[in-house]
C-alpha cells in the first residue's frame, strides 16, 4: 500500500510539472505533438548545409518519386504543409518542404537579408544541394514570391508553378504592418482575423507564448518586410514572361492578399489557372485541403491549364482541411484542436533552440 502512495505521488507530481511546462511554454508542446505526428504519417527530417548556412527540411513520399517542392510563407515553417503534402506523396510524387533561412528549424542568421530574392537564391543552391534538377514548384504566401522569381529567373527547373494565396505584386498592404509582429494581445487576436475567417479566440496562455516568441524572432520578420517593401523584387513584370502551366489557387475570403491580386495574376499568366474556394481565409492550404487537394493533384498530373485568360474557377463551399485517409468526426476534431492554436504558432513561432 506504501509503495502504491508512493507511485501515486510521483506520477502526480509528473503530470503536475507537465501542466505547468504546458501552461508555461504551449507553443513547444504543439510543436512535439506535431513532430510525432508528422513521425508517425512517415515524414522524413533531413538537414542541408546551404551557402554555409544550416537549413533544414522535411520530405514526404516515396524516395523515387517525382520532385514536389514548397516553400512556406513569412514567419511559417515546413509543417505548415501538413495537411497538403499527403495529397503529394499518396498520389507517388516525393515532397520536399524546407525551412527558409531564418524560419522553423533552419539557421537564423544575424548577417543574412532575409529579401525574398536571396531566399530564392537559397532555394535553387537548395535544389543543387539535394541534386534536384527539375521540380513541380508551389510556393505559399511569400513563398509564392520566392516562388514566382525561381521560375522567372531559372525557368529550366520549374515544369509547373503553383501559387498559394502568394504575394509578389507591388501592392502595399491594407493592414498595418506591426500586425505580423505582435506586441499585444490585441493586435494578435487583429492578426487572427486577418489571416482567417471564424477561427475560435486563441486562450490567454498560448496568446502570451506567441507573443513572447514574436518578441524574440520578431527581427526577422521585420527585416524581411523591410525589403519586401522596398518594391525592388516585386513580379508584376516577370509573371507575363513566365511559359510553364500556373496554377493559381486562394481562399475567397483572404484579407492578406485579396482575391483582387490573384485575378490580376491570372491576368497576366495567360497560361495560367484560377481557383477560388469560398469560405477559406489566407491559410486556405492548411484549412481547406479537403477542396484544394483533388484540383491541385489534377494540375500536377498534367491536365492542360486553361489557355487564354479564362474566368476564375470559383468553387462551392467545402468541408475544412482532410488529409487523404484522415477523415471522420475524431480526426477532424483533433485536427482542429492543434490547428487552432499552431496556425498563429506557425506563423510566428521559432524553436527555441534555433541559431542566433
Amino acid at each position: 500500500m506504501r509503495l502504491m502512495r508512493g507511485l501515486l505521488l510521483v506520477v502526480g507530481l509528473l503530470v503536475a510539472i507537465a501542466a505547468i511546462g504546458f501552461w508555461m511554454r504551449p507553443l513547444k508542446y504543439f510543436d512535439e505533438f506535431t513532430y510525432l505526428e508528422e513521425g508517425f504519417a512517415g515524414v522524413q527530417n533531413h538537414e542541408a548545409t546551404v551557402d554555409g548556412y544550416r537549413m533544414h527540411y522535411e520530405t514526404e513520399g516515396p524516395a523515387a518519386g517525382q520532385p514536389v517542392v514548397l516553400i512556406h510563407g513569412l514567419g511559417g515553417r515546413a509543417e505548415d504543409w501538413r495537411a497538403l503534402a499527403p495529397y503529394f506523396a499518396r498520389a507517388g510524387y516525393r515532397v520536399y518542404m524546407p525551412d527558409l533561412i531564418g524560419y522553423g528549424r533552419s539557421a537564423q542568421p544575424r548577417d543574412f537579408s532575409y529579401s525574398v530574392r536571396d531566399e530564392a537564391a537559397m532555394v535553387v543552391d537548395f535544389l543543387d544541394d539535394v541534386g534536384l534538377q527539375r521540380v513541380d514548384l508551389g510556393g505559399w504566401s511569400m513563398g509564392g514570391w520566392v516562388a514566382q522569381l525561381i521560375a522567372a529567373t531559372h525557368p529550366a527547373r520549374v515544369k509547373r508553378l503553383m501559387l498559394f494565396d502568394a504575394a509578389g505584386l507591388f501592392v502595399r498592404p491594407s493592414w498595418s504592418l506591426n500586425l505580423f509582429t505582435p506586441r499585444t494581445p490585441a493586435q494578435l487576436q487583429r492578426l487572427d482575423s486577418l489571416l482567417t475567417p471564424h477561427l475560435p479566440q486563441i486562450p490567454g496562455f498560448v496568446a502570451a507564448d506567441i507573443l513572447r516568441v514574436s518578441e524574440e524572432s520578431g527581427w526577422v520578420i521585420d527585416r524581411a518586410m523591410a525589403e519586401m517593401l522596398t518594391g525592388r523584387d516585386v513580379t508584376d513584370n516577370l509573371l507575363p514572361q513566365l511559359k510553364m502551366p500556373v496554377l493559381l489557387v486562394w481562399g475567397a475570403d483572404d484579407q492578406i492578399i485579396p482575391v483582387a491580386q490573384a485575378e490580376r495574376m491570372h491576368r497576366l499568366v495567360p497560361q495560367s489557372e484560377l481557383d477560388i474556394f469560398p469560405g477559406c481565409g489566407h491559410l486556405a492550404p492548411l484549412q481547406c485541403t479537403r477542396a484544394m487537394g483533388p484540383k491541385v493533384m489534377k494540375f500536377i498530373a498534367g491536365t492542360p491549364p486553361y489557355r487564354g485568360t479564362a474566368p476564375a474557377t470559383r468553387l462551392p463551399e467545402t468541408a475544412t482541411a482532410s488529409a487523404p485517409g484522415v477523415s471522420g468526426p475524431a480526426a477532424d476534431s483533433s485536427r482542429k484542436a492543434g490547428d487552432r492554436q499552431s496556425l498563429l504558432a506557425g506563423i510566428l513561432h521559432k524553436p527555441a533552440s534555433m541559431e542566433k
